[in-house]
């Protein structure tokens, strides 16, 4: 009763239940884009294409649309590597630092930046898939014209992925650009599930499978505690006399997440990992590019797993830096008069609060990266590959951070409009909300 109860309080807030209906219809738009073949290939012939290791796992987020040569192959992917190479330069090059601090003005530049990178990169990247991943008998009239109106049709589908993902975000809930990752990786999922169930383990094996399943639920719930693990900071603002009132004097506290950098380094890496077989792929000929391309093609391979591990150490600490400004944290609580018990305002209240997110971010990331390459290992325990993929590493990832980012929009529509929220015993937490800030 209290399910149907939450459900019509989120459909009878109007600007709530617009925003569910936009997003809804926006992934639609997404999932029916995916089915649309790019001009010039036949689809009965792309079954005996190449789909495996590395290229499968790309299938799986982009919800099917990699394998079929959809206009929306490459999907978000490349506005996610843009983004990466943005904000590396935010923190190495100077002017880009600078357009970060000059606020919306800053941002709309590096915005700009973004999507002229983005073209770039799918330009390359399509490129690399028309000479790698599709079938030659698949291409009705194989040459120039065919690759480049190829080029241009998977880069004006990216840009309009990477603006579906934008028009989510403004008009709907969530994060527009996790949201389409998400939904690719949850399409797959009824598949994948029936693969596990039916023909890889069948009747004779059933038990197996309930203890498979059991196994996962224990994984989600590892993975959602990761997500949600904070550590309190106590904050104490001193008293202000204002006119004939007295204010501040309350202790409230800085809430650090375990793993501030959410799913973003996941992400991140992927989106990095895909390179390596796409460009040996170009000089699969020699065997050079043949031993890399079926090297990181496999992601069960330790040079695969060693490299996603590595790269997610990285970008947990470069995303955490990026997300929790320490400095502007501790300006903040100066500004308003709040200070942390024992540790002087300013500098050191600054270098405090780095030595906390130091001593968290460490064991964050190595869980963190750690879950991720569970796949290679479920896989290399008998679990079908599809399945695998939900079993742990990215795919469960992106679906718990989106899932709990999403309920925590909707959670806070609810509680601003005075509706009693989703859960009674406690608010969904998402993203770190700092009370300091």
């Amino acid at each position: 009763m209290r399910f149907f109860r939450t459900i019509y309080n989120i459909f009878s807030i109007e600007d709530l239940r617009v925003r569910i209906l936009n997003t809804i219809g926006f992934l639609v738009i997404f999932r029916l884009g995916s089915y649309i073949v790019l001009p010039g290939v036949d689809p009965d012939l792309l079954t005996n294409a190449n789909q495996a290791g590395i290229f499968d796992l790309l299938n799986t987020f982009l919800g099917g649309s990699f394998s079929r040569a959809s206009i929306f192959a490459l999907g978000i992917m490349p506005y996610i590597s843009a983004s990466i190479v943005v904000q590396l330069l935010t923190v190495a090059v100077p002017r880009f630092t600078k357009l970060q601090k000059e606020g919306d003005s800053g941002r709309k530049k590096l915005n700009q930046w973004t999507r002229v990178l983005t073209i770039i990169i799918t330009s390359a990247q399509s490129y690399a898939y028309l000479r790698a991943t599709i079938n030659p008998e698949a291409i009705i009239n194989p040459g120039m014209f065919f690759t480049v109106s190829s080029i241009f049709i998977l880069v004006a589908g990216t840009m309009f992925c990477m603006w579906l993902g934008e028009r989510i975000t403004d008009k709907g809930i969530g994060n527009g650009i996790s949201m389409l990752i998400m939904i690719g990786i949850v399409s797959r999922f009824p598949a994948a599930i029936y693969q596990e169930a039916v023909e890889n383990k069948g009747i004779n094996q059933a038990l197996l499978f309930i203890l498979e399943l059991l196994v996962l639920f224990f994984i989600v719930v590892g993975v959602i505690a990761l997500t949600q693990a904070t550590r309190r900071i106590p904050v104490q603002y001193a008293k202000q006399v204002v006119g004939n009132k007295l204010y501040g004097g309350k202790r409230d506290f800085i809430p650090l997440k375990l793993n501030s950098a959410g799913v973003m380094p996941i992400i991140f890496a992927q989106a990095l990992m895909f390179l390596p077989p796409l460009i040996a792929g170009i000089w699969r000929d020699t065997d050079i590019g043949a031993s890399v391309g079926s090297t990181f093609a496999d992601f069960t391979s330790w040079q695969y797993n060693l490299l996603f591990g590595s790269l997610i150490l990285v970008f947990t600490f470069f995303y955490t830096a990026i997300t929790v400004p320490s400095n502007d944290i501790a300006d903040n609580l100066k500004r308003n008069g709040g200070f942390i018990p024992g540790i002087k305002p300013g500098k050191q209240t600054a270098e405090f609060i780095d030595g906390i997110l130091s001593k968290i971010t460490l064991p964050g990331a190595i869980f963190l990266a750690m879950i991720a390459i569970l796949p290679a290992f479920a896989v290399k325990a008998g679990i079908s590959q599809n399945f695998a993929y939900f079993y742990g590493g990215t795919s469960l990832l992106i679906l718990v951070g989106v899932v709990l980012d999403t309920l925590q929009q909707i959670e806070s529509h609810l509680l601003m409009r005075h509706y009693e929220g989703m859960m009674k015993s406690g608010r969904v937490k998402g993203r770190s909300q700092f009370a300091a800030a």
